[in-house]
């Protein structure tokens, strides 16, 4: 397979895994609180996570670290040289996948929880996941969406 090919597919398939880890995590929240998540719900999360990350890099309030921290990402996913080498299938991607997570956590966490609030695109309850993934502390309810402004 050819380099710029081998690299689409790298990142392709390292968005697909951490949008199914995503998903389960959506899915798991939704269970335990015993709600039905729906499958619009889960099919945007991955895209709104997308463009939280496009609005924390663009939002220059932000400290520095946050657009090093994403700029360091998109290096090490465009880097032809991986941990594990991208051809072995399934492992070659696990590597990248966990790099992207654990990127996105602390750029999440150093970003901190009023960035993402103000920054996030989708649901509430997206949102949620993404606060519990990166660890960060759930907001008290205030009767207004996240990100909506109001």
């Amino acid at each position: 397979m050819s380099r710029p090919w081998s690299t689409l597919v790298a990142v392709g398939g390292g968005l697909l895994l951490l949008w199914a880890g995503l998903v389960l995590a959506l899915w798991l929240l939704a269970r335990r609180d015993q709600r039905t998540g729906s499958l619009r719900e889960a099919l945007r999360l991955l895209p709104d996570v997308v463009r939280l990350l496009r609005a924390l890099a663009a939002d220059p309030d932000l400290p520095r670290g946050v657009r090093l921290r994403l700029v360091l990402l998109l290096a090490y996913l465009l880097m032809p040289l991986d941990l594990v080498p991208d051809l072995i299938p399934v492992v070659g991607w696990a590597d990248d996948v966990v790099v992207v997570a654990l990127a996105l956590r602390s750029v999440v966490r150093r970003a901190g929880p009023d960035a993402l609030d103000r920054h996030w695109p989708g649901t509430a309850d997206g949102l949620t996941v993404v606060r519990r993934l990166a660890g960060l502390p759930m907001p008290p309810a205030t009767g207004r969406r996240p990100g909506s402004g109001l």
